[in-house]
């Protein structure tokens, strides 16, 4: 069994490379052979009509990137892929999550899609804040809709504010949603694998800040989501067509809130406060369903 873990050609820090080492160690010690490689050497592309992929000769591979050309390709050319193209593409992008969960079951922030500006010179219209405070009362969470460990994520509590962050993503796709007050400076990572929860880590700002991301200097403890809570992260998983992923819940006054679904969750902060072997089971996992899947 020979498994390829691609990762992003650019990103170094420790944080993101832990997760392919550590995936890659559970792996070989399953008997696998494992390659840890990044897309620098272009190795997708179309010619003559046909999607060339220099990434062959895997059984598997764990795309821990968002770069969907050459995940989209190996999709296309038949290869066992966790996440899938399509999974990973509705978590990238916010507003794809929340449409793609509405329906579902799933409990969610109301939340409006932001108008995309292709004119930096364009002027946002006073009835355009006006219509955004007629759907969500302040504070109002502003959220660029590409985005992680709570970088470009904004907090607008009047009018004034809410015009400068507008102005300031309007040539970005972005979104405005209700700011849950109970959930301030703390929210519920989850880790959905395979359909099941793994565990539960409740994150808490160390600061006044109202985003709870470790990333963003927030900390995390062990916490034992309720039936109610791993339910919500197990059908948003579900419905997104995951097979692993970070489901974000907010502590709502009437229960759960699915506030993000992440496709690539990190977890080094996870495995230290829990104790739970993320990497050792996401590599079962992997293994399991490529077996299967040579039956």
């Amino acid at each position: 069994m020979k498994a390829c873990i691609l990762i992003n050609a650019f990103l170094r820090g420790e944080e993101y490379l832990y997760q392919p080492r550590r995936i890659r160690e559970e792996l070989v010690k399953l008997g696998a052979e494992a390659d840890v490689r990044t897309p620098g050497n272009m190795p997708v592309y179309v010619d003559r009509g046909e999607i060339v992929n220099a990434l062959d000769g895997y059984d598997f591979y764990i795309y821990l990137d968002k770069d969907k050309y050459i995940l989209d390709a190996l999709n296309r050319t038949g290869k066992l892929v966790f996440n899938s193209a399509r999974a990973i593409e509705l978590c990238d992008d916010k507003m794809s999550t929340y449409m793609a969960l509405a329906g579902s079951g799933v409990p969610l922030v109301k939340t409006v899609p932001g108008l995309l500006c292709f004119d930096g010179n364009a002027k946002i219209e006073e009835s355009s804040i006006e219509r955004i405070e007629s759907l969500i009362p302040y504070p109002i969470v502003v959220k660029e809709a590409y985005g992680s460990q709570g970088k470009g994520v904004f907090l607008a509590n009047n009018r004034a504010e809410l015009a400068a962050i507008a102005e300031r993503v309007k040539c970005k796709p972005h979104l405005f949603q209700r700011f849950v007050s109970e959930s301030r400076g703390r929210d519920l990572r989850v880790i959905v694998l395979g359909g099941k929860v793994l565990g539960g880590m409740l994150r808490r700002a160390e600061s006044e800040d109202f985003r709870s991301n470790v990333g963003a200097g927030g900390s995390g403890v062990a916490y034992e989501p309720s039936e109610e809570q791993a339910t919500a992260a197990i059908k948003a998983a579900r419905a997104l067509g995951l097979d692993y992923c970070g489901v974000d819940l907010l502590f709502g006054g009437s229960g759960a809130l699915v506030c993000e679904v992440n496709s690539n969750a990190f977890f080094r902060a996870f495995e230290s406060a829990t104790g739970i072997n993320v990497a050792a089971a996401y590599a079962r996992y992997t293994v399991e369903k490529a077996m299967a899947a040579k039956k």
